[in-house]
């Protein structure tokens, strides 16, 4: 007969306390790269010309781009930028609430999908992100937009913008869509050409600025009416 007595078995042993002060260090180092990673690409860029984004990369046509200075392009093709893409591009801060109020309350109701971005907005994701919606993108793309508003100022904002922004299949930049459409660089384009290239902006895979059709041809000619409201009421004094 066995009459050992059975020891009961030791309780596990008890998992290792939390650190919370580790946690801290590890997000604020997280933190820190981030924002070190992200503000060396913005600083450079303020001086020197983007070489190719992730959208040029990955156009499976091929990409045609010849930088111009905001000095030299014509003054009607960022007066056309500001009456198509933002009219309030010289007095905000990166973001037109109003506009992205009213885009979303557009969007809520149904039908086409309207974005409320800026031009600002726009040249952070062209420069630093990829197309394309979702929340992560989004979160970037304000975050690109607040530096590059702090870092470059409005005239380099456009001037990278008119340089890297799509006009058409396989081509990006105002110059480059000049010499594509009009066979003639963008520091002479003519106030309707300017306008067509603007009109192009949204959709430049399925709009053409040679003898513009329907939709195209209209918003063409409504910017090119608007340039000169731009000029005259110094929409674009920040750019002078």
């Amino acid at each position: 007969m066995d009459t050992s007595v059975q020891r009961p078995a030791p309780p596990p042993p008890a998992a290792a306390p939390r650190n919370p002060r580790r946690w801290r260090r590890l997000l604020l180092k997280t933190g820190i790269g981030f924002i070190a990673l992200s503000l060396l690409p913005v600083a450079l860029f303020r001086f020197v010309p983007p070489p190719v984004t992730l959208t040029m990369l990955f156009d499976s046509r091929g990409m045609t781009k010849d930088w111009m200075s905001l000095s030299e392009i014509d003054p009607d093709m960022a007066r056309a930028a500001i009456a198509a893409e933002d009219g309030k591009f010289c007095s905000h801060h990166g973001f037109d609430a109003l506009a992205i109020a009213k885009a979303m309350r557009h969007n809520a109701s149904g039908g086409k999908i309207r974005g409320g971005s800026t031009i600002s907005q726009q040249t952070a994701k062209n420069v630093f992100l990829w197309q394309g919606g979702g929340f992560v993108r989004k979160g970037l793309e304000a975050w690109f937009t607040v530096l590059i508003e702090m870092l470059w100022g409005k005239r380099r904002i456009m001037e990278v913008y008119l340089n890297v922004a799509e006009t058409g299949i396989g081509t990006y930049g105002a110059n480059a869509g000049a010499m594509r459409y009009f066979g003639h660089d963008a520091s002479r384009l003519t106030r309707t050409e300017a306008a067509r290239i603007a009109a192009i902006l949204p959709l430049p895979k399925k709009r053409g600025a040679i003898a513009p059709k329907g939709f195209t041809r209209r918003y063409g000619n409504s910017i090119a009416a608007r340039i000169g409201v731009v000029q005259r009421e110094g929409l674009d004094a920040c750019l002078r």
